[in-house]
């Protein structure tokens, strides 16, 4: 998709039916899985993330079916399962909140509080071992984000945090905050960035999703041992704006 095309995606014909066939199938089956996620408490967070990986799979799986919506991935090579790590991504829209779930290999994910908002589906999050935040108060969020994800990462398990703090227009990378790269200075943990174009295709606030191929690139490992955060902070937010301006 061009530049141009992303910039006019409302000149695009609107695909209704799919677009209400995905909500009713994400609305319907988050119900279930949010139950079973709770119910699961009961059980190990290995089984927990399975369950959540499934559902996942599942929306994925819709998305194709009802929207003509797919995705390829560029440099998984550079994710070992056996090395935790800090995972920056962009932000654009509600695709990669849920397919980094299973794209990726276990980990914890920084959510805002407004989403324990949510009955049954923000609860069921908290299963997953996920660090959340209060963005009106940044030094708090800060301090839980040092605390629990120093924590989750010495458990064997990587985090993934959105440095840009909500979600940007297509094609657009926003400032990173600095909380990712602080929390690699502190635990000497790399960071790995990620970078994709969801917003082409599932537009941030937007009902519709357009049918085509999201390209997901993942980065080399940036080493953190030594380093100051604002240097490890430039380089994942240049690598991650480099990689989105590569993309057709």
């Amino acid at each position: 998709m061009t530049q141009q095309n992303t910039l006019h995606q409302d000149t695009r014909p609107k695909n209704y039916l799919g677009s209400v066939l995905l909500f009713l199938g994400i609305f319907i089956t988050a119900t279930i899985v949010g139950i079973l996620l709770i119910l699961g408490m009961l059980t190990t967070f290995k089984i927990r993330w399975k369950i959540g990986y499934i559902w996942c799979a599942i929306i994925g799986w819709m998305t194709k079916v009802f929207c003509g919506l797919t995705y390829e991935i560029e440099g998984l090579e550079n994710i070992n399962p056996q090395q935790p790590a800090i995972l920056l991504s962009n932000h654009q829209s509600a695709w990669e909140t849920l397919a980094l779930r299973y794209i990726l290999p276990p980990h914890s994910v920084v959510i805002k509080r407004e989403l324990l908002f949510l009955p049954i589906w923000g609860w069921s999050l908290l299963t997953l071992k996920s660090i959340v935040i209060d963005r009106k108060n940044q030094r708090a969020s800060l301090r839980v984000l040092l605390k629990d994800g120093a924590e989750y990462l010495n458990q064997g398990l990587s985090v993934l945090i959105f440095p840009e703090g909500t979600r940007a227009p297509a094609r657009e990378v926003l400032k990173f905050n600095i909380g990712g790269a602080i929390l690699a200075q502190k635990t000497g943990f790399p960071i790995i960035p990620i970078a994709h174009n969801a917003g082409d295709y599932w537009p941030r606030y937007s009902f519709f999703k357009y049918p085509g191929v999201i390209k997901v690139k993942i980065g080399p490992m940036i080493e953190t041992k030594g380093r100051k955060a604002a240097d490890i902070n430039a380089e994942a937010e240049g690598w991650i704006t480099q990689a989105m301006k590569a993309m057709d």
